[in-house]
Protein backbone atom coordinates (compact mmCIF):
# COMPACT_ATOMS: atom_id res chain seq x y z
CA UNK A 1 0.00 0.00 0.00
CA UNK A 2 1.12 3.46 -0.91
CA UNK A 3 -1.31 5.62 0.99
CA UNK A 4 -0.44 6.45 4.14
CA UNK A 5 -2.81 7.57 6.78
CA UNK A 6 -0.71 11.28 7.47
CA UNK A 7 -2.17 11.62 3.98
CA UNK A 8 -5.33 10.76 5.01
CA UNK A 9 -5.04 12.68 7.98
CA UNK A 10 -4.56 16.38 5.70
CA UNK A 11 -7.40 15.17 3.59
CA UNK A 12 -9.68 15.23 6.74
CA UNK A 13 -8.25 18.51 7.90
CA UNK A 14 -8.14 20.00 4.34
CA UNK A 15 -11.63 18.75 3.97
CA UNK A 16 -12.64 20.36 7.29
CA UNK A 17 -10.98 22.89 7.60
CA UNK A 18 -11.36 24.67 3.68
CA UNK A 19 -7.26 25.50 3.21
CA UNK A 20 -4.32 23.88 3.27
CA UNK A 21 -2.67 26.64 5.65
CA UNK A 22 -5.66 26.61 8.17
CA UNK A 23 -5.42 22.41 7.93
CA UNK A 24 -1.69 22.88 8.07
CA UNK A 25 -2.20 24.95 11.56
CA UNK A 26 -4.43 22.22 12.47
CA UNK A 27 -1.86 19.37 12.16
CA UNK A 28 0.79 21.50 13.85
CA UNK A 29 2.42 21.44 9.97
CA UNK A 30 3.45 24.22 7.57
CA UNK A 31 1.44 24.99 4.55
CA UNK A 32 4.20 23.75 2.19
CA UNK A 33 3.71 20.15 4.01
CA UNK A 34 0.47 19.99 4.41
CA UNK A 35 -0.15 21.28 0.27
CA UNK A 36 2.56 18.43 -0.66
CA UNK A 37 1.02 15.63 1.25
CA UNK A 38 -2.58 16.22 -0.65
CA UNK A 39 -0.83 16.40 -3.88
CA UNK A 40 0.52 12.50 -3.00
CA UNK A 41 -2.32 12.00 -2.08
CA UNK A 42 -4.46 12.89 -5.69
CA UNK A 43 -1.44 11.78 -8.05
CA UNK A 44 -1.82 8.50 -6.51
CA UNK A 45 -5.91 8.45 -6.99
CA UNK A 46 -7.82 8.56 -10.02
CA UNK A 47 -8.96 11.68 -9.55
CA UNK A 48 -8.55 14.96 -7.46
CA UNK A 49 -10.68 15.21 -4.35
CA UNK A 50 -11.50 18.92 -4.24
CA UNK A 51 -12.23 22.17 -6.53
CA UNK A 52 -9.97 24.58 -6.26
CA UNK A 53 -12.06 27.92 -6.09
CA UNK A 54 -9.85 30.85 -5.27
CA UNK A 55 -7.43 29.85 -2.05
CA UNK A 56 -10.40 27.72 -0.95
CA UNK A 57 -10.81 23.45 -1.45
CA UNK A 58 -14.25 22.50 -2.00
CA UNK A 59 -14.83 18.54 -1.97
CA UNK A 60 -15.77 17.42 -5.31
CA UNK A 61 -17.90 14.08 -5.69
CA UNK A 62 -15.15 11.80 -5.06
CA UNK A 63 -13.99 13.90 -2.16
CA UNK A 64 -17.24 13.49 -0.93
CA UNK A 65 -17.43 9.84 -1.18
CA UNK A 66 -14.11 9.22 0.19
CA UNK A 67 -14.39 11.68 3.50
CA UNK A 68 -16.75 9.24 5.20
CA UNK A 69 -14.58 6.11 4.71
CA UNK A 70 -11.12 8.19 5.64
CA UNK A 71 -12.66 9.48 8.84
CA UNK A 72 -13.63 5.85 9.53
CA UNK A 73 -9.96 5.00 8.71
CA UNK A 74 -8.82 7.80 11.12
CA UNK A 75 -10.30 6.23 14.34
CA UNK A 76 -9.76 2.78 13.51
CA UNK A 77 -6.32 3.46 13.94
CA UNK A 78 -6.43 5.77 16.74
CA UNK A 79 -8.27 2.80 18.76
CA UNK A 80 -5.60 0.31 17.61
CA UNK A 81 -2.91 2.83 18.50
CA UNK A 82 -4.58 2.68 22.10
CA UNK A 83 -4.73 -1.22 21.99
CA UNK A 84 -1.35 -1.03 21.29
CA UNK A 85 -0.51 0.67 23.87
CA UNK A 86 -2.52 -1.23 26.32
CA UNK A 87 -0.34 -3.80 26.22
CA UNK A 88 3.08 -1.93 27.63
CA UNK A 89 0.65 -0.78 30.96
CA UNK A 90 1.30 -3.23 33.76
CA UNK A 91 -2.23 -4.44 34.32
CA UNK A 92 -2.37 -5.34 30.31
CA UNK A 93 -5.83 -4.97 30.29
CA UNK A 94 -7.45 -1.94 28.32
CA UNK A 95 -9.89 0.34 30.29
CA UNK A 96 -13.04 1.24 28.83
CA UNK A 97 -13.69 3.87 27.21
CA UNK A 98 -16.86 5.68 25.81
CA UNK A 99 -17.20 8.81 23.69
CA UNK A 100 -20.98 9.99 23.87
CA UNK A 101 -22.28 13.46 22.54
CA UNK A 102 -25.36 14.84 24.14
CA UNK A 103 -27.26 17.77 23.47
CA UNK A 104 -27.96 20.18 26.75
CA UNK A 105 -30.96 18.59 28.57
CA UNK A 106 -29.94 15.17 27.89
CA UNK A 107 -26.42 15.51 28.54
CA UNK A 108 -27.05 17.75 32.24
CA UNK A 109 -29.98 16.29 33.41
CA UNK A 110 -30.55 12.73 32.09
CA UNK A 111 -27.23 11.46 31.44
CA UNK A 112 -25.30 12.12 34.96
CA UNK A 113 -27.01 9.50 36.74
CA UNK A 114 -26.52 6.83 34.14
CA UNK A 115 -23.16 7.17 34.07
CA UNK A 116 -22.51 7.50 37.56
CA UNK A 117 -24.20 3.78 37.67
CA UNK A 118 -21.56 2.92 35.02
CA UNK A 119 -18.50 3.92 37.11
CA UNK A 120 -20.01 2.49 39.76
CA UNK A 121 -19.96 -1.27 38.29
CA UNK A 122 -16.57 -0.38 36.01
CA UNK A 123 -14.21 2.10 38.35
CA UNK A 124 -11.77 2.44 35.45
CA UNK A 125 -14.58 3.22 32.76
CA UNK A 126 -13.38 6.66 30.86
CA UNK A 127 -16.50 8.52 29.90
CA UNK A 128 -15.72 11.23 27.66
CA UNK A 129 -19.31 13.36 27.60
CA UNK A 130 -19.12 16.17 24.65
CA UNK A 131 -22.19 18.48 25.34
CA UNK A 132 -23.81 21.19 22.80
CA UNK A 133 -26.87 21.94 21.25
CA UNK A 134 -28.42 19.09 18.79
CA UNK A 135 -26.34 20.54 15.50
CA UNK A 136 -23.46 20.62 17.24
CA UNK A 137 -24.07 16.56 18.25
CA UNK A 138 -24.69 15.85 15.46
CA UNK A 139 -21.65 17.06 13.42
CA UNK A 140 -19.43 15.10 16.05
CA UNK A 141 -21.15 12.17 15.18
CA UNK A 142 -20.94 12.75 11.53
CA UNK A 143 -16.94 13.29 12.17
CA UNK A 144 -16.57 10.40 13.88
CA UNK A 145 -15.73 11.91 17.30
CA UNK A 146 -18.26 10.02 19.35
CA UNK A 147 -19.49 6.63 19.62
CA UNK A 148 -23.26 8.24 19.52
CA UNK A 149 -24.88 11.16 19.46
CA UNK A 150 -28.18 12.08 21.89
CA UNK A 151 -30.13 14.87 20.47
CA UNK A 152 -33.43 16.68 21.39
CA UNK A 153 -34.96 17.25 18.45
CA UNK A 154 -35.30 15.49 14.76
CA UNK A 155 -32.00 14.76 12.92
CA UNK A 156 -31.90 16.73 9.45
CA UNK A 157 -28.68 15.04 7.95
CA UNK A 158 -28.20 12.08 5.32
CA UNK A 159 -26.42 9.27 5.77
CA UNK A 160 -26.73 8.91 9.84
CA UNK A 161 -28.71 6.34 11.57
CA UNK A 162 -31.40 7.35 14.02
CA UNK A 163 -33.18 5.72 16.54
CA UNK A 164 -35.86 6.72 19.03
CA UNK A 165 -34.83 7.07 22.69
CA UNK A 166 -37.50 7.87 25.21
CA UNK A 167 -39.54 10.78 25.23
CA UNK A 168 -39.67 14.05 27.22
CA UNK A 169 -42.59 15.96 28.61
CA UNK A 170 -42.61 19.95 28.00
CA UNK A 171 -43.77 22.39 30.09
CA UNK A 172 -44.56 25.77 30.64
CA UNK A 173 -43.03 27.40 33.88
CA UNK A 174 -42.51 31.10 35.22
CA UNK A 175 -41.71 32.63 38.51
CA UNK A 176 -44.19 32.63 41.52
CA UNK A 177 -46.72 35.69 41.49
CA UNK A 178 -45.20 36.96 38.14
CA UNK A 179 -47.57 35.64 35.75
CA UNK A 180 -51.20 33.93 36.18
CA UNK A 181 -51.51 30.82 37.37
CA UNK A 182 -53.72 29.79 34.17
CA UNK A 183 -53.24 31.83 30.99
CA UNK A 184 -55.28 31.44 27.77
CA UNK A 185 -53.94 31.24 24.05
CA UNK A 186 -53.96 34.82 23.81
CA UNK A 187 -52.29 35.93 26.87
CA UNK A 188 -49.62 33.19 25.93
CA UNK A 189 -49.24 34.63 22.38
CA UNK A 190 -48.61 38.23 23.94
CA UNK A 191 -45.98 36.86 27.16
CA UNK A 192 -42.49 37.78 26.58
CA UNK A 193 -40.49 33.93 25.51
CA UNK A 194 -37.13 32.70 27.05
CA UNK A 195 -36.10 30.45 24.34
CA UNK A 196 -33.13 29.05 22.98
CA UNK A 197 -30.81 29.54 20.18
CA UNK A 198 -31.69 28.64 16.82
CA UNK A 199 -30.16 25.08 16.23
CA UNK A 200 -31.18 23.61 19.71
CA UNK A 201 -33.20 20.97 20.10
CA UNK A 202 -35.63 22.06 22.62
CA UNK A 203 -36.11 25.65 20.71
CA UNK A 204 -37.05 23.56 17.66
CA UNK A 205 -39.47 21.46 20.14
CA UNK A 206 -40.95 24.66 21.63
CA UNK A 207 -41.97 26.05 18.16
CA UNK A 208 -43.36 22.26 17.04
CA UNK A 209 -45.46 22.32 20.17
CA UNK A 210 -46.57 25.95 20.75
CA UNK A 211 -46.65 27.84 17.07
CA UNK A 212 -49.36 25.88 16.04
CA UNK A 213 -51.47 27.44 18.90
CA UNK A 214 -50.27 30.85 19.12
CA UNK A 215 -48.89 31.10 15.54
CA UNK A 216 -46.04 33.72 16.48
CA UNK A 217 -44.10 34.89 19.59
CA UNK A 218 -44.95 38.30 20.48
CA UNK A 219 -41.94 38.85 22.30
CA UNK A 220 -38.93 36.90 23.05
CA UNK A 221 -35.40 36.77 24.56
CA UNK A 222 -32.76 34.07 22.91
CA UNK A 223 -30.43 32.73 25.38
CA UNK A 224 -27.54 29.93 24.66
CA UNK A 225 -28.16 27.69 27.52
CA UNK A 226 -31.63 25.99 29.65
CA UNK A 227 -29.99 26.99 32.48
CA UNK A 228 -29.84 30.79 31.80
CA UNK A 229 -33.39 30.12 30.83
CA UNK A 230 -34.11 28.49 34.13
CA UNK A 231 -32.72 31.53 35.79
CA UNK A 232 -34.11 34.00 34.01
CA UNK A 233 -37.68 32.56 34.15
CA UNK A 234 -37.01 32.34 38.14
CA UNK A 235 -36.01 36.21 38.03
CA UNK A 236 -39.63 36.73 36.50
CA UNK A 237 -37.93 37.42 32.88
CA UNK A 238 -40.66 35.84 31.06
CA UNK A 239 -42.64 32.21 30.25
CA UNK A 240 -39.90 29.46 29.36
CA UNK A 241 -41.13 25.95 27.73
CA UNK A 242 -38.57 23.37 29.21
CA UNK A 243 -38.17 19.78 29.89
CA UNK A 244 -39.69 18.48 33.19
CA UNK A 245 -36.27 17.21 34.01
CA UNK A 246 -34.41 20.21 33.74
CA UNK A 247 -37.04 22.20 35.74
CA UNK A 248 -37.48 19.98 38.71
CA UNK A 249 -35.19 21.15 40.89
CA UNK A 250 -36.60 24.38 40.91
CA UNK A 251 -40.11 23.57 40.55
CA UNK A 252 -39.43 21.50 44.46
CA UNK A 253 -38.09 25.02 45.50
CA UNK A 254 -40.97 26.57 44.62
CA UNK A 255 -38.55 28.99 42.32
CA UNK A 256 -40.51 28.21 39.03
CA UNK A 257 -44.30 27.01 38.89
CA UNK A 258 -46.09 25.20 36.07
CA UNK A 259 -48.74 27.58 34.23
CA UNK A 260 -51.47 26.14 33.52
CA UNK A 261 -52.85 26.74 30.09
CA UNK A 262 -55.35 24.81 27.28
CA UNK A 263 -52.79 23.96 24.98
CA UNK A 264 -52.37 19.96 25.19
CA UNK A 265 -50.01 18.04 26.84
CA UNK A 266 -46.57 18.36 25.19
CA UNK A 267 -43.63 16.33 24.66
CA UNK A 268 -40.94 15.35 22.45
CA UNK A 269 -38.82 12.71 21.36
CA UNK A 270 -35.61 12.03 22.25
CA UNK A 271 -33.31 10.11 19.50
CA UNK A 272 -29.96 7.93 19.38
CA UNK A 273 -27.39 9.26 16.31
CA UNK A 274 -25.26 6.88 14.85
CA UNK A 275 -22.65 7.16 12.18
CA UNK A 276 -22.88 3.75 10.45
CA UNK A 277 -18.71 3.64 9.86
CA UNK A 278 -19.10 3.61 13.86
CA UNK A 279 -18.68 0.57 15.96
CA UNK A 280 -20.85 0.60 19.07
CA UNK A 281 -19.20 -0.72 22.41
CA UNK A 282 -21.65 -3.03 24.32
CA UNK A 283 -21.25 -1.05 27.40
CA UNK A 284 -22.67 2.05 25.81
CA UNK A 285 -25.57 0.61 24.85
CA UNK A 286 -26.19 -0.79 28.08
CA UNK A 287 -25.23 2.66 29.75
CA UNK A 288 -29.02 4.18 27.35
CA UNK A 289 -30.58 0.86 28.44
CA UNK A 290 -30.74 -0.37 24.83
CA UNK A 291 -29.95 -3.42 22.88
CA UNK A 292 -26.67 -3.97 21.48
CA UNK A 293 -28.85 -5.11 18.49
CA UNK A 294 -30.96 -1.77 18.33
CA UNK A 295 -29.90 -0.60 15.44
CA UNK A 296 -29.89 -4.17 13.38
CA UNK A 297 -26.25 -4.48 12.59
CA UNK A 298 -24.30 -5.21 15.76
Amino acid sequence: MHLTLRQWQVFVSIADAGTTAAAGAQLASSQSATSAALNELESQLASPLFDRIGRRLVLNPQGRALLDPARALLVTAADLERLAGAGQSNAGVLPLLLRLGASTTIGNYLLPSRVAALLADNPQAQVDLRIGNSADVVAAVQRLEVDLGLIEGPCHESGLQVLPWQRDDLVIVAAPGTTPTSMDVAALAQARWLLREPGSGTREAVEQALLPHLHHFARAMQMGSTEAIKQAAAAGLGLACLSRHAVADLLALGSLSVVETPVPPMSRQLWVVRHPGKRVPAALWALLGLPADAFGQE
